[in-house]
């Protein structure tokens, strides 16, 4: 994946939350963003399903101007509860989460 711009990586993110929200029947979905070491910057959702909150990401690597490129094509799960990796697509992500983890 090129470098991207941050923004534009979350306006893409944001045109997705009501479809995410009513596919996967969340409680709620926000984006989550968070500063790793370095140069790594993580990048996902923030859902509450069920009661229970998850953040669901991919690392990035953030260059000198701030743009983006993915570190790997898969994604995290991680809550009070969990912290599971390796899901393929977010429809990975959800059935896990709906067999309840």
């Amino acid at each position: 994946m090129d470098n991207i711009s941050r923004e534009a990586l979350i306006s893409e993110m944001n045109d997705t939350l009501k479809h995410m929200l009513e596919k996967y029947d969340l409680d709620d979905i926000g984006i989550f963003e968070e500063e790793g070491e370095g140069n790594r910057f993580y990048l996902g959702y923030t859902v509450r399903k069920n009661g229970e909150v998850f953040m669901i990401h991919m690392p990035f690597e953030k260059d000198e101007n701030g743009n983006l490129a993915r570190l790997e094509k898969s994604w995290a799960i991680e809550s009070d509860e969990v912290d599971t990796r390796g899901y393929d697509n977010l429809d990975d992500v959800f059935n896990y989460l709906e067999m309840g983890f």
